[in-house]
């Protein structure tokens, strides 16, 4: 929502570019104040981390925000969940139950109806929303497998990655670029949260859990996300969705509420 006011104020890849970059510069701050070491332990396995989660992610959410709405764009990146389950259980053997596949099945018949592939409309920005979602599922699959390998500093993991990511942003900020933002009220206030808690705080707390979680039981804490933005972006933007695209978020949101079900029972048994 934040973004997709800033985005009337910037090009995407600009705002990317810096809310990543300065995400870092703050985090690196941080690690100054706090005496933290400031050499990374992994250098080129945090480097990759930053393209999946920062360049990837970050970047391709942008993109879809400039071309489609806000509510669709977070239904459709906020699947990351289903990718995430699916490729845990490839990559880190956390199987799925069989309550979990039916999930898996609503969410991808919500996809269809959103992305009304007989109609492709909008399908730049709704497939690269998708695109995001895979990214920071690969980033958090990818995540868990560098701090199985190397001992790393969760605040100087972020930091780097984060730096790292907005490299390749400010490339592309820098060939796309036609002027700069409007500088005034409103789009500094949008950058100053994107920056300090939508990159800096928010990706310091995903590592955390990321840390202490499954994969996949990690994935469902981002299940409120697509809700919230669906109502905030009716609430303030005045994005109704089409009777179609409204079933598909709906039933999407539904296979992350019954996925999260799942594993509120699953944990009390």
């Amino acid at each position: 929502m934040v973004m997709k006011i800033a985005l009337r104020y910037v090009q995407p890849f600009t705002v990317s570019a810096l809310r990543a970059f300065l995400g870092a510069v703050s985090l690196f701050g941080v690690l100054v104040v706090l005496r933290r070491p400031l050499r990374p332990a992994a250098l080129w396995p945090t480097a990759l981390l930053g393209l999946l989660q920062t360049t990837g992610f970050v970047g391709l959410l942008t993109w879809a925000l400039q071309n489609g709405s806000a509510a669709k764009t977070s239904v459709l990146t906020y699947t990351m969940p289903f990718w995430l389950l699916l490729m845990a259980w490839v990559v880190l053997g956390e199987k799925l139950k069989g309550f979990q596949w039916v999930a898996v099945g609503t969410a991808l018949v919500g996809l269809v109806l959103v992305l009304t592939p007989w109609r492709m409309t909008g399908a730049l920005s709704e497939f690269s929303a998708i695109g995001g979602g895979l990214f920071w599922a690969a980033s958090s699959v990818y995540a868990k497998v560098l701090r199985k390998n190397n001992e790393v500093d969760l605040l100087s993991l972020t930091a780097w990655q984060m730096l790292f990511g907005s490299l390749p942003l400010l490339a592309i900020a820098a060939a796309t670029w036609t002027g700069p933002p409007v500088w005034n009220g409103t789009f500094i206030a949008a950058l100053v949260f994107n920056v300090i808690f939508g990159n800096a705080v928010a990706w310091v707390l995903w590592l955390y859990i990321l840390d202490s979680f499954r994969a996949g039981t990690a994935g469902l804490a981002m299940l409120l996300t697509p809700v919230i933005g669906i109502s905030a972006a009716w609430i303030q933007l005045g994005e109704r969705p089409g009777l179609v695209e409204g079933l598909g978020m709906l039933a999407i949101v539904a296979a992350l509420l019954l996925t999260g079900l799942w594993e509120f029972l699953s944990g009390r048994r």
